[in-house]
Formats: C-alpha cells, structure tokens, sequence
C-alpha cells in the first residue's frame, strides 16, 4: 500500500527563468554598491566601513548578487534566513537614520562633515543611495518578487546576533581610539563618552528590541501579504 508524500513544487513544475527579477536584483545591487563605493570615495574607508548601515548595503548586495544570478539561471532561490536577515537589516538602518540620525545638529555624516549635505551632491548622494533608494528597492523586491510565507519566527532570534556582534565591536573598536578624537563613536545613541556607557548600553537596549520587534512583524506581513508570482518556482 503507498503512503502519500511530499511532492516538491520544482518535481511538477520545472523552475523557469525570470529575467526580469533577475535585472531588478541587479539594479538593487548597484544601488546599494554604489552608495557604498561613493561614502569610500568621500572618507576614510576604515571609517566608512565600520557603519552599520555601510556594512548591511554590503550585505545587501552580495545577496542580491546571488538572488540575481539564481533567478537568471532558474535556480533555487536563496535560504529565506539569509534573504530575510539582508531585507531586516536595510530597514534597519533606513529607519534609524531617517529616524534618529537625518535631522540631528550637527548633521550626521560618516566623512566626519559639520556640514549639512548640499542636495545632489557627493554626501547627500551617497546617503540617499544607502538608506532610501536601496532599501526602497530590497522593499519592492520582497514585496512584488518574492513569494509570501518564507520566513520563520524562529529565524529572527538568530538574525539579531548581527546587531549584537556590531555593538560590541563598535564599542571595542572606541575604547582602542584616544578620548576626543573625531569619529571615535559612529552614532551618537552609543557615544558614552557623552552618556556614560550605562546610558549607552539602555539605548542599546531598547534599539534592540525595537529591531526584535521589527523582525517579528517582517515575519507576521511576509505570512499576511498575497502571492505576487503566483505559481513560479
């Protein structure tokens, strides 16, 4: 007697091609790659790359890369794990510069810029690209290109270790840097030079579980949304 069993999607119909997904991560890539490449242009890079929000648009399109390069060979897509914690984390850091960072005084700059950023040129650009323009378009993925119901509740504790490995090296890599130097601390919530580092662990705190929270949402939408590819592998 034959029991029933799990007969995978790609066993009945074969995966296809999707070109046009396929030149959107592209596009998504480019955008976040190219705000990365200009901030490294205008700054130190060991500076620049320390930035969360620097190192999630390098995430961001190393993972976009692949989704690419996947969906243009008709390949299986990427772990939801690894495309979910590249999504969680570029909104995370669009939400706390747009949030937190783009109306401080003085304004935030990752050159070391007192400054405001001048509209359409180099700073104001490359902020633009890494925390509007490229997670508007890893958004527009997940929502329009991605198939619903892939991440999991139990993938957003594993997503925060990143968050938390960041905090501790930012704050290691400030005490290895003389008090008053420029740019000693990255943001201004985790400088406790200024607030004390029990100040500072506080705001860590509660950024980080609004960024639990946050995950936990992404994951309750991605299980509420309607399919936008319908059937397609």
């Amino acid at each position: 007697m034959l029991l029933p069993g799990y007969v995978p999607a790609t066993a009945v119909v074969a995966p296809v091609p999707r070109p046009v997904t396929a030149i959107f991560r592209l596009a998504t890539a480019a955008l976040a790659a190219a705000g990365v490449a200009l901030e490294l242009l205008l700054g130190d890079p060991g500076r620049i790359m320390s930035y969360f929000g620097v190192q999630a648009a390098v995430i961001l399109t190393l993972v976009s890369l692949a989704s690419a390069r996947r969906a243009w060979q008709a390949g299986r897509p990427l772990p939801s794990a690894l495309t979910g914690a590249a999504l969680l984390y570029t909104v995370i850091s669009a939400l706390v510069y747009h949030l937190l960072l783009g109306h401080t005084t003085p304004p935030f700059s990752m050159t070391g810029s007192t400054h405001l950023p001048v509209a359409w040129h180099g700073q104001w650009l490359a902020l633009q690209l890494l925390y509007t323009a490229a997670p508007a378009a890893a958004l527009l993925d997940w929502l329009v290109l991605t198939p619903p119901a892939r991440l999991r509740l139990r993938q957003t504790s594993a997503w925060m270790l990143y968050p938390l490995a960041y905090l501790t090296f930012t704050l290691i890599r400030a005490g290895l840097i003389l008090p008053g130097t420029p740019g000693r601390y990255l943001y201004p919530f985790l400088d406790a030079e200024q607030h004390s580092y029990r100040a500072t662990l506080a705001n860590a705190l509660l950024l980080g579980l609004a960024f639990y929270g946050l995950a936990v949402l992404l994951v309750a939408l991605d299980h509420a949304r309607p399919n936008p590819v319908g059937r397609r592998p």
